[in-house]
């Protein structure tokens, strides 16, 4: 069986990350998103929150599971007997930082393997950092990310300016 995992924060998940999520889930057997918890990041949402906005965008793809985990992602994946890292790239400036993980991850467990998925042209500029930025400041985020979230992180960014 062919278990992929296909790592990130997703604060909050926009339509690269959902081209991604279907595409590989079409490679492998099982498809695990797993939701980093980075105490070194302060995110925007909850890692219960995003794994709730995956849940919700992947509801159709059922193949895909969505998971949060800390540490070290090649522990995660012998966790859950995945075999496939899957990684998206956006441009050749991804490209060496994601080659110098996939070949660390390697080194630190040889049963898992990296896979780079070049992201669809239309979604090459997107990030959640960007949609953070356009959101805080009242912009239209709707082409950005999957529309059962639009209002999410409107919310989210109203209520961070009441408090």
């Amino acid at each position: 069986m062919r278990i992929g995992i296909y790592p990130g924060s997703f604060d909050p998940v926009t339509l690269g990350h959902l081209d991604i999520i279907i595409r590989s889930a079409r490679l492998v057997d099982q498809l695990i998103i797993g939701v980093l918890k980075n105490s070194s990041k302060s995110p925007l949402f909850t890692v219960e929150e995003r794994v709730e906005f995956l849940k919700q965008v992947t509801l159709d793809i059922p193949n895909v599971t969505i998971e949060s985990y800390h540490g070290l992602l090649v522990d995660f994946a012998q966790e859950k007997n995945a075999n496939i890292i899957v990684r998206g790239l956006r441009a050749i400036t991804d490209f060496e930082y994601e080659l110098q993980l996939a070949q660390t991850n390697h080194k630190l467990n040889p049963n898992v393997d990296t896979m780079f998925l070049t992201t669809n042209v239309e979604y090459a500029y997107l990030s959640s950092s960007t949609v953070r930025e356009i959101a805080n400041y009242g912009g239209k985020i709707e082409q950005f990310v999957p529309s059962c979230i639009v209002q999410s992180v409107y919310d989210k960014y109203n209520k961070i300016r009441s408090v």
